[in-house]
């Protein structure tokens, strides 16, 4: 943790509401992204990231700086997509147009795309974002975690409450489910 982000802390712990807002300005972009990912709704990703910050601000005593604020936070906004989802009754919510597939596409569209490539860019984008919108939570969750937020496996184990190896069989899972959407046809 970088150490203005360990001064804003203690001052947000200590009940500095101007410390609190720029922990909230540092982290609400990349909070929003996962709970959007998650979600596959932008209004949900909202009240999730609304949520987790008001449950941080009332929980940041419970703070105690062994991982990363930014690990604890994610952890919060995780749980907060998910029970978004769950009151609304949105256990396989699809995925927002565009948010997702760049990671796993990036190569593909490295060089100047023309009509051709773009085309296979939308059709594998769409067989992406579709195969995504199937996926479990759990899965969909797991595999946003790791490959479009980079984190680690324990991480991501204690933001879905799993152990090590059910994290690494949702992940496994996604993966293979996503291969064959990316395999080149003919």
């Amino acid at each position: 943790m970088a150490d203005d982000e360990t001064r804003w802390v203690a001052r947000a712990g200590a009940g500095d509401t101007a410390a609190f807002r720029r922990l909230v300005e540092a982290h609400a972009g990349t909070l929003f992204r996962v709970c959007a990912r998650i979600t596959g709704d932008r209004a949900i990703a909202e009240d999730a990231v609304q949520e987790a910050f008001f449950n941080a601000w009332r929980h940041l005593g419970d703070f105690d700086g062994r991982a990363a604020f930014s690990t604890w936070l994610h952890r919060i906004g995780v749980n907060a997509a998910l029970e978004q989802m769950r009151r609304r009754g949105r256990v396989e919510a699809a995925l927002p147009e565009g948010e997702d597939g760049e990671d796993l596409l990036s190569r593909a569209l490295e060089a100047a795309p023309g009509p051709e490539r773009l085309a296979r860019s939308a059709e594998l984008r769409r067989g992406i974002e579709s195969e995504l919108a199937r996926m479990s939570v759990l899965e969909r969750s797991a595999f946003v975690l790791r490959h479009h937020e980079g984190q680690s496996l324990e991480d991501i184990s204690a933001a879905l409450s799993l152990n090590v190896g059910a994290c690494k069989q949702a992940i496994f899972r996604a993966v293979r489910k996503l291969r064959a959407v990316l395999e080149p046809s003919g």
